[in-house]
């Protein structure tokens, strides 16, 4: 049985080892990327096809008459199409919950920043700005405290649980917003309440729902306008879900304080971004999810995955 990872190098830059697949299939390829004319020819003698996010198309997987299961590298497998590998009787397989942790701390990691400003200092200290300094302490910015403060969190699932027990720990107070039936009932230091109310109360917005009809740009300038001009926006969704022209006008106009984002509506942003460059707006390379603990259950999962199928029992299935 031989087994293709089309695009590898996300997952595995080089400091984890795709050696388990060794003992699971008789050959194994892994590629860090492949371009799109390049899938098909690098596809066409594998039995399992492996992508993070090179699309799978019904054209694709028509065209390769050896495939038995197609396994994503990751939570989203919107890049499949899975009806097509239905109609084939191709399972599909994600990776559920590998990174809950990982996006949470980011989230504070942004926080964090806005309220403690470390790297302006840091960069003052190197600057030679505390060596002339006549006092022992100087702020460059103010400092202030998550303590007390009110953050508000859209989607309200596993990661989104996550954020809750983190800021409960600063003592913050949390409000949240989700569509559906809360299955995490009886967390009561988190208190639901519509999107209109955590708008307007929040002093920060951590966005984790996904992408969807509904979602799609709902961050927009209405929204915008209904928040605090001293709160951030934070997000480690999905770009989509944010009007990025409204959020780059709102924070050239003070219409609020700032913004933290791990992602964009178009990655890598070729061609450029009106956020990249806007006035307090810090933006990471979808980096969330990417610790290396985060990356190494990923694989471990990735690996349950593979071997199940090959017994013939397959798990995480979506399809």
């Amino acid at each position: 049985m031989k087994l293709v990872i089309l695009d590898g190098y996300a997952e595995n830059p080089g400091d984890l080892s795709w050696d388990g697949l060794s003992k699971l299939v008789d050959e194994y390829t892994v590629y860090d990327i492949t371009a799109p004319e390049d899938i098909i020819k690098r596809s066409l003698d594998a039995d399992i096809l492996v992508t993070n996010k090179t699309p799978i198309t019904r054209q694709t997987i028509e065209k390769l008459p050896k495939l038995k299961f197609i396994a994503v590298l990751a939570t989203g497998f919107n890049v499949v199409d899975c009806k097509a590998a239905r109609e084939r009787g191709i399972p599909v397989s994600n990776i559920p919950a590998y990174s809950t942790d990982s996006v949470a701390q980011l989230v504070f990691g942004f926080m964090l920043e806005f309220t403690n400003r470390v790297a302006l200092h840091s960069e003052s200290v190197k600057n030679g700005d505390w060596e002339r300094s006549e006092h022992f302490c100087y702020l460059k910015s103010p400092i202030s405290l998550l303590s007390g403060k009110t953050i508000g969190i859209v989607g309200f699932g596993r990661i989104g649980f996550a954020v809750a027990e983190i800021a409960n720990a600063f003592k913050m107070r949390v409000l949240a917003f989700s569509p559906h039936t809360n299955v995490y009932g009886g967390f009561g230091t988190v208190e639901f309440c519509s999107l209109e109310r955590l708008i307007t109360e929040s002093d920060f917005i951590s966005l984790h729902c996904p992408l969807t009809e509904s979602t799609s740009g709902v961050v927009n300038k209405a929204f915008l306008e209904k928040m605090k001009k001293t709160a951030y926006l934070i997000n480690t969704s999905r770009g989509g879900v944010v009007n990025e022209q409204d959020l780059a006008e709102a924070l050239e106009n003070g219409t609020i304080a700032g913004a933290g984002l791990d992602v964009l509506s178009v990655e890598p942003p070729k061609g450029g971004n009106v956020l990249i460059g806007a006035k307090n707006c810090l933006i990471t390379p979808h980096i969330a999810w990417a610790s290396l603990e985060a990356r190494t259950r990923l694989l471990n999962i990735f690996l349950e995955n593979v071997e199940s199928f090959v017994k013939g029992t397959p798990i995480n299935v979506v399809n």
